[in-house]
Formats: structure tokens, C-alpha cells, sequence
């Protein structure tokens, strides 16, 4: 019953690997792209849409996961007097990518890139998400750039987006940004991401916006060296808190989509990501579920202010309960009157997707009207023909990811106990069913599963394991 994706390391035991081909086929999604998929892409990946301002002086840097060779954001961060330019350079996908051409096509079927321990299954051919389109350090590459000025307090006071060619200069990972910064070594666009990232998030605070914290789990080899040899069980799953690096990063792609919702809703034609406001009986569930867990709810506070800084280890128990909050979201197409909803409550604002297009083919659609749109021309017929068909679309690609993903981390959590029936954990209560049972979080492993019995929200339980089947992905435990 997890809610978190696992990160596994290259080499894992043949039974986990297999796990994960049968998880593939059963959600049917693909094995490689179609040879004419690949071959198109080939081409286009030599030669893609000319054109775009040179902004090859600017030491773009990209951020993302250690190893990745799927960059599509890259940033600078100016000081301005009074305060802030922020550029935000996204892969250009639509200057590889013909409308209705096999590519298009091919991603229209697949929606988003499905992560897979071991290897995911791509939006796009290799060719384009690991090269030619990928912001790699080194490399001029075209992209989709937003240009947003900010005030003292990181207040938007201007924002365009234009096409344009870009070298990022160099690849970061949020673990080397958090320790330039403690350490004081940070200049450059490292050393003001801490600065504006913070204003973003007081900006966030004052909506009343929302971000809450989830941790990340990895398996890891149980002795932390090498990783065991083939068919060894050495391995534990464990937690690792988000970084503050992670959110600055989050807040400057937040910015460019807002930017984006901003000005598809003044044009009257676009795509927003939406999220409804909490229904007051799920807002008052949360409270009281606050309340019986010692967790600080000012008199007026926003769910937001509630959740801003808690500890995802310490508090899972409430964090879980506080997700019913953002349920519902999804997208929102309009050509003419902006949609009823609007808005996306954790953003406390209008927002869209427009910083991940190798990963997420909504992406590429809200681009390439915001750029028709910078520019004074109509939003090309073929865009706005699609943006009607991309809720559903997103939607379906979404829940087959989400599958993917919870399949996957019950295979490694079975796996993990197959041979500990009948052993105790410490655990923390984190959900309680209609009736008997609920969900329990163990202090170790980093696992999260079903457990029978009357079980007190929120409290130290200790639990016995009494199923854990990596052939049917289920584990469960009973109060001890």
C-alpha cells in the first residue's frame, strides 16, 4: 500500500527484475518504440527547427537526479536592482516533434514517461529525451526560455517566453546545491537559488498554497557498500527526507507555470492544471486529525501554513490524512470563456504544466501556445485542435503510471519481508479503516502496508508480519 516511489539501483535480484517485466506487461506498456518511430526520430534529432534567439552567453545549469540523462530545465538566476530575473530554459520538444507525425502520434498513446525501477518506459525515443533534446552541459540545444522578473519580495512584476538556443554549462544535483549553500561555497545562480526559492515560498505562504512533504525511498545494499551479487537478498528500503534544494527548484518551475496559466487565460485559450478547493468535511477531518496528533494548527491558518516544514518521518501519520486534500486534480482545456475551475488549490493559483515536456506531452502543448501567444499570433489551429483531447488523455497516462508505480513498490516491500513471517515491527498508525484495521508506516523498513486490528491513529504500535508474497505484491501485518 505504498504511496512513495522506490529508486532501486542498477543491478537487483533476478526475482525483483522479473517482477518488474511482469508488472510491464501486465499494465501492457510498450518495449522499445516502433521502427518508424525511431527512425523519424533519427532524423529530426539531426535536424531540428531552426531559428531562436542566441542566448548562448547565459550560464544556464541544470538541476535534476545524479546520473539523469533526461534534463529538460535548465536556470539562471540574475540579481536585478530591487530585485530578480529568473530564466527558465525547458527542452524545445516541438522543434523535433511534428504535429501528427509518428512520434506525435506514438506520444499521444503513451502521455507520460512511466517510471520503472530499472528502466523507465519513455514519452519519447532515447535519441531525443537522452540527447538531442536533453539540455546537456556542453551542448547548444534548443529550448522553450521564460523570462520572469521579480520584485525585492519575489513578486512576478514581468514575465515572456520565447524560442531560443541555450548551453547549459553544467549538471547539479540538489544534494551538491544543499551543500554549497550550508557550507557558504555557493555564487552564481546557486547562490541566489536559496535566496529567491525562499521568497517563493513565503510568496506560496501568503496565498495559502500548499506543498506537502514526502519523503524519498531507495533499496540500498543493507551493508551500504557494493551492491550484492545476483540472487542475494543484502538489501534494506529506506527513507531519505526531501532536501531544501528540491523545493527552491519546485518553486521556479512553479513560477514559469504560473506564468504560463497567466497568460492562456488572458489569451482565452490554453490548458491548466487544476485542483479543487478541499471540501469543508475533508478540511475538517484534516483539523481534527491535527488536533488528536499534536500537530500546531493556528486559528486561521491555511492547511499550507499546517504542513510547511514538518518532518515526513515524524509526522507520516498526519501527512497521510492531509492528502485527502489534494484529491481531484486533473486538467482543464478551454478555447474561449476560462473554465469553471480555474485554479489549482495547492498553488492557491491558476496554474499549468510547461517545465517537463520529455517526460509529460502536455508540456510540449502549453509551450507552443504560450509562445503563439508571446509573439501576438493566433495559437496554431493543430494546438488548439489537441488541447480539447489532452484531459482525458493525461488522465488515463497518469493512472497507468500511478499503477506502475504502486505495483512496484509492494513487489520490493514482499520481497524484502518474504522471510521475515511471523517477526515484530515497530510502527506508527497512520490511517484507520471503516472498521478493524488500517495503515501502518514501520520504523523499519521504509514500508507501508495493511494491518488487522484495532489500531490507534497516530500512535507506536507494534505489528507482526503475517503475509508478505512477492507473487501477488501483498504484505500485511496484524497488531501484535
Amino acid at each position: 500500500m505504498s504511496t512513495t516511489f522506490i529508486r532501486v539501483p542498477a543491478h537487483v535480484p533476478a526475482r525483483l527484475q522479473d517482477g518488474f517485466g511482469r508488472i510491464r506487461r501486465e499494465l501492457e506498456l510498450p518495449d522499445g518504440f516502433p521502427a518508424r518511430v525511431t527512425e523519424e526520430a533519427g532524423w529530426v534529432a539531426r535536424v531540428p527547427r531552426p531559428g531562436g534567439e542566441d542566448l548562448t552567453a547565459l550560464p544556464f545549469v541544470t538541476v535534476g537526479p545524479p546520473g539523469s540523462p533526461v534534463l529538460d530545465r535548465a536556470f539562471h538566476l540574475e540579481r536585478l536592482r530591487g530585485g530578480y530575473r529568473v530564466w527558465c530554459a525547458v527542452s524545445d520538444v516541438g522543434a523535433f516533434v511534428r504535429p501528427d507525425g509518428v512520434i506525435d502520434t506514438e506520444a499521444r498513446a503513451r502521455g507520460v514517461t512511466v517510471r520503472l525501477p530499472g528502466g523507465d518506459v519513455p514519452l519519447h525515443p532515447p535519441v531525443l529525451s537522452q540527447d538531442a533534446a536533453s539540455l546537456l552541459p556542453g551542448a547548444e540545444r534548443p529550448a522553450v526560455v521564460w523570462r520572469i522578473d521579480l520584485d525585492g519580495d519575489g513578486r512576478t512584476v514581468g514575465a515572456d517566453v520565447l524560442r531560443a538556443r541555450v548551453r547549459s554549462r553544467e549538471r547539479l544535483d540538489c544534494e551538491y546545491v544543499q551543500a554549497a549553500v550550508e557550507t557558504g561555497t555557493a555564487d552564481g545562480t546557486v547562490g541566489l537559488l536559496a535566496e529567491v526559492g525562499a521568497l517563493r515560498l513565503e510568496r506560496e505562504r501568503a496565498r495559502g498554497g500548499a506543498t506537502l512533504p514526502a519523503p524519498e525511498r531507495f533499496l540500498v545494499p543493507a551493508d551500504g557498500g557494493t551492491p550484492p551479487a545476483p540472487g542475494d537478498g543484502g538489501y534494506r528500503l529506506e527513507y531519505r527526507a526531501p532536501l531544501p534544494a528540491e523545493a527552491w527548484i519546485s518553486q521556479l518551475s512553479l513560477l514559469a507555470g504560473m506564468a504560463a496559466a497567466r497568460m492562456m487565460l488572458e489569451a482565452e485559450t490554453g490548458l491548466l492544471r487544476v485542483l479543487p478547493a478541499p471540501r469543508p468535511a475533508d478540511l475538517d477531518r484534516v483539523r481534527r486529525a491535527a488536533l488528536a496528533l499534536d500537530v500546531p494548527w493556528p486559528e486561521g491558518a491555511s492547511y499550507g501554513t499546517a504542513v510547511r516544514g514538518l518532518d515526513p518521518r515524524k509526522h507520516a501519520a498526519f501527512l497521510h490524512q492531509a492528502r485527502v486534500l489534494l484529491r481531484g486534480g486533473g486538467y482543464a482545456a478551454f478555447d474561449g470563456a476560462p473554465p469553471k475551475l480555474a485554479e489549482h488549490a495547492a498553488v492557491a493559483a491558476p496554474y499549468a504544466h510547461v517545465t517537463a515536456p520529455l517526460r509529460r506531452l502536455a508540456d510540449r502543448y502549453t509551450a507552443e501556445a504560450c509562445l503563439a501567444i508571446a509573439a501576438g499570433e493566433p495559437v496554431p489551429a493543430e494546438v488548439r485542435r489537441a488541447l480539447a483531447g489532452l484531459p482525458e488523455l493525461m488522465a488515463v497516462a497518469e493512472r497507468r503510471a500511478r499503477a506502475a508505480g504502486r505495483a512496484c513498490s509492494r513487489l520490493v516491500e514482499a520481497y524484502l519481508l518474504r522471510d521475515r513471517i511471523g517477526q515484530e515491527f515497530a510502527a506508527t498508525v497512520i490511517d484507520r479503516g471503516a472498521g478493524a484495521g488500517g495503515l501502518v508506516q514501520l520504523a523499519g523498513p521504509a514500508v507501508l502496508a495493511r494491518c488487522d486490528g484495532d489500531l490507534p491513529l497516530g500512535e507506536r504500535v507494534t505489528v507482526r508480519l503475517i503475509r508478505a508474497e512477492p507473487a501477488t505484491r501483498e504484505v500485511r501485518f496484524a497488531l501484535a
